[in-house]
């Protein structure tokens, strides 16, 4: 189990930019890509405003006969994984024929699709609704599809749990390179803005229903009241030290500790247990908090949640212990893309030596008492970071990502 997992590729597809430098150039400018929803009319609903990716056109990225078969959720987890093969310099082909595998996240599925079909389904009959309506509102249809165009034939998976996802993929990706070796494409991605997707997003409660794009989703300030949606993700390569070191590769981090707990039903009197998946990825990574130089926070936007938070991340760090940023004040909250996304701004952070800012927040909660990172990117030697994410329902993750 001494296995290491090395992230050695980077695929991004944000609200904020596409690919892996325009996003995070967007990001560490404060530049956000919340704004009213225009894939349809949101004049009708409580929520209006979303993180979309404007710039992304399939075709530039995916052949037409798998543009007629897939979501865009699915379109936009081909993209990255191009972009995160390429930059990692791994071809599947020049690879053992069972040395690649797949495992990506996914929270709503191929709701576009699968709402399109419907549609067909009652207006015009069966007979109208489409062959691959039943493959590509699939959970599993992006790692399905990934495999099949990548010839990626290792063990394959998908993980359902929310915005946690994208870190429980990631989370499993290291365990099939300690079981197995080689390399996973791993991640998640999103695409959750559909009239029938955001219905079932709003019945959470959880949405905003601010009109302005700069105050829609104000983590851990006192005015909160919400986040927004956003769709888009991340893809990373993954792959053993020894696969790595084979081609000369130039990792970003390695996924050096991570776990993963459930709260307590509510009412049980227990409390929740995001402090002890802290505690126990920071345990898995063999480093104490002091090592620690940012959190990458969750990020709810909703008050309670905030400063819960809070309260777990000061548990563990103290008062203002540590910086604490949420750059996902720029593109929404992304469900199964969102943690895969964060853990690759953490690379990057490592990387380049600086914390991208949280936008839009400027008066901070008071029982929120944490070192957050606003008003502008900030300079710091980042050797180990750690991510943080919560899905609907009770699931933690945190993950422990640390310089190669």
């Amino acid at each position: 189990m001494s296995t290491r997992a090395l992230v050695t590729g980077l695929g991004i597809i944000a609200p904020n930019g596409v690919g892996t430098e325009a996003y995070w150039s967007a990001t560490l400018a404060g530049k956000s890509g919340i704004d009213q929803i225009s894939a349809f009319d949101p004049s009708g609903y409580s929520t209006t405003l979303a993180g979309s990716v404007e710039e992304f056109a399939a075709a530039e990225f995916v052949p037409g006969r798998l543009i007629v078969q897939t979501d865009r959720w699915t379109q936009f987890g081909l993209a990255a994984t191009a972009m995160a093969l390429r930059d990692a310099g791994v071809e599947a082909a020049d690879m053992p024929e069972y040395g690649v595998g797949v495992v990506t996240a996914s929270s709503s599925g191929g709701n576009e699709f699968g709402q399109r079909e419907i549609g067909r389904l009652w207006s015009q009959g069966p007979g109208a609704v489409g062959v691959y309506q039943s493959i590509a509102w699939f959970y599993a249809a992006t790692t399905g599809q990934i495999s099949i165009r990548e010839k990626a034939r290792g063990r394959c998976g998908v993980v359902v749990s929310e915005q946690a996802g994208g870190l429980d993929a990631l989370g499993q990706a290291r365990r099939v390179l300690r079981e197995d070796g080689g390399v996973v494409v791993s991640g998640g991605t999103e695409a959750p803005l559909s009239p029938y997707a955001l219905v079932c997003q709003i019945k959470s409660g959880r949405l905003s229903d601010a009109r302005n794009p700069d105050e829609c989703y104000l983590p851990f300030d006192r005015r909160a009241r919400g986040h927004v949606p956003g769709e888009g993700g991340a893809i990373l390569v993954a792959e053993t030290d020894e696969s790595a070191r084979s081609r000369a590769a130039n990792p970003y981090g390695e996924i050096a500790g991570y776990a993963a707990t459930f709260d307590p039903r509510p009412g049980s009197g227990r409390p929740p247990a995001l402090r002890r998946a802290i505690v126990q990825a920071l345990a898995d990574a063999g480093r104490a908090p002091e090592e620690v130089d940012v959190v990458f926070a969750d990020a709810a936007g909703v008050p309670e949640l905030d400063r819960a938070e809070a309260e777990a991340i000061t548990a563990v760090f103290g008062p203002r212990g540590v910086p604490v940023t949420a750059p996902k004040t720029m593109t929404g909250r992304l469900y199964a893309g969102g943690s895969a996304l964060d853990a690759a701004a953490a690379l990057l952070s490592i990387r380049d030596a600086v914390i991208p800012p949280t936008v839009g927040t400027a008066r901070l909660d008071p029982v929120c008492d944490i070192d957050l990172v606003y008003g502008g990117p900030r300079d710091a030697r980042v050797r180990t970071a750690l991510v943080l994410a919560r899905g609907a329902g009770g699931f933690n993750s945190a993950m422990v990502l640390t310089a190669p």
